[in-house]
């Protein structure tokens, strides 16, 4: 922990000590002002597990220095920058022959480790028929875990194995807890500094040419906090899919004012807003989609 975010916690914690007022309290009159921030995230801030960063967030300190009656950047100005996101951010894309927004030799360390070293460059022989993910918020707005399916079909015969690649979008968190749930099981995994995962998931048995397998595997986060996800979820295509469903599900406590839904292939992007459901959560599905980005993000 910086002793930048050590003195702005210090510095907020005895504002509101000074104001007599509770996190509830507080984060009510935040809301009333138009800021939405939770009690979490409060009290994340205070005992310096994590730090505003985000402009809507570095927003909502401003109205803290207001609403506390405390000097105006006497709050922001013990703030350092934000931490640099680098190549992992996913506005830095690439050709649809590379990842899309993380270094090509950050994964092929990766897929040397896992004995697949020519992984990027050989013929694919599994296609990737169709995958649903279902990415789980926690209240403090951080991804509490991700449950996928996915259907394969052969394109040879003896395709055993499909290499996971998932990128942790908070460097500093702890790698998921990987589990294979249904027709597979783990094999071997690296993992990165930087939050890149890249893991074997095995097939009960080897599919041959025109087969499909079907495979369930979550991807679970310790917490709170949970890793930071930039109110945002997203996969990328290297090759077209025939059928993505991205499926996001919110706390109760803690849901979007608005949601939309993002694609980019090559220098195009597309771009429009979800409505939430009944049950607090929002989907959006993209056909014959690829290479490129396909996600959601959320204010």
């Amino acid at each position: 922990m910086s002793s930048g975010i050590t003195t702005f916690a210090a510095a907020l914690r005895s504002a509101i000590e000074a104001s007599g007022l509770s996190l509830d309290r507080i984060q009510a009159r935040l809301q009333a002002r138009g800021v939405s921030v939770s009690v979490t995230a409060l009290s994340y801030w205070q005992s310096g597990k994590r730090q505003p960063e985000r402009a809507s967030s570095l927003s909502a300190v401003r109205v803290l220095e207001e609403l506390l009656s405390i000097p105006a950047g006497a709050l922001l100005g013990l703030l350092p920058p934000p931490r640099p996101r680098g190549s992992s951010s996913r506005r830095n894309l690439r050709t649809a022959d590379q990842p899309l927004t993380f270094p090509r030799e950050e994964l092929q360390a990766l897929l040397e480790q896992v004995g697949a070293p020519d992984a990027l460059d050989l013929r694919h022989q599994l296609k990737l028929v169709g995958l649903h993910d279902q990415c789980d918020i926690a209240p403090d707005g951080g991804q509490r875990a991700v449950t996928a399916r996915a259907v394969f079909q052969a394109d040879a015969d003896g395709q055993d194995r499909w290499l996971l690649v998932y990128a942790q979008g908070d460097p500093d968190a702890e790698p998921p807890s990987l589990e294979a749930l249904r027709n597979c099981s783990v094999g071997r995994t690296a993992a990165s500094e930087h939050g890149l995962l890249v893991a074997e998931l095995l097939f009960e048995r080897a599919i041959n040419r025109g087969e499909t397998h079907l495979i369930e595997y979550s991807l679970a986060n310790t917490g709170p906090p949970y890793p930071e996800c930039r109110n945002t979820h997203y996969r990328e295509f290297r090759r077209p899919v025939r059928e993505y469903l991205l499926e996001i599900r919110f706390d109760e406590a803690n849901t979007p004012r608005k949601c939309w839904q993002y694609s980019r292939t090559g220098l195009a992007e597309d771009r429009r807003e979800l409505q939430l459901d009944t049950a607090g959560g929002v989907h959006a599905v993209a056909l014959d989609f690829g290479p490129g980005v396909f996600g959601i993000e959320w204010d």
